[in-house]
């Protein structure tokens, strides 16, 4: 009874990721014997396809759903941010220490994401920061 139940959970879509479990880790969705013994619609369209069409559609999928949950970091020279502290810092704190410092300004923009920062007295940081470590900064 044990194994029905297990494949029922795992090939049941959830609501908070849209897809099953199964198909999260094997990248494709289980297929019940049944189904291959009697061909059902879902079985026979997988059939269908070839090899560099399945492929191009799973990416297609993998890109919607990325595409779905990321936000582009888009930064002008001119904008002021907050920086976040790393964790391989010299002075923690521990529980209390603050996420983010400073209030700069992006003095320039790369094509990679890459920022250089200016503080308020007009110095610059040593190195360039990539645009994930900073925050957008109002004022």
């Amino acid at each position: 009874m044990l194994p029905y139940a297990l494949h029922g959970y795992h090939t049941s879509v959830r609501t908070s990721t849209g897809a099953t479990p199964y198909s999260l880790v094997y990248g494709t969705e289980a297929v019940l014997p049944i189904e291959v013994e009697i061909p059902s619609l879902r079985v026979l369209a997988e059939v269908e396809l070839e090899e560099a069409e399945w492929i191009q559609q799973r990416l297609d999928q993998i890109k919607k759903t990325f595409d779905k949950k990321v936000r582009p970091r888009i930064f002008k020279e001119g904008d002021m941010v907050l920086k976040k502290i790393l964790l391989n810092t010299k002075y923690q704190r521990g529980k209390w220490t603050p996420k983010d410092e400073g209030s700069y300004i992006v003095k320039h923009t790369f094509s990679g994401g890459a920022l250089i920062l200016t503080d308020a007295e007009g110095h610059d940081l040593k190195y360039p920061i990539n645009a994930y470590v900073v925050k957008e900064f109002f004022p």
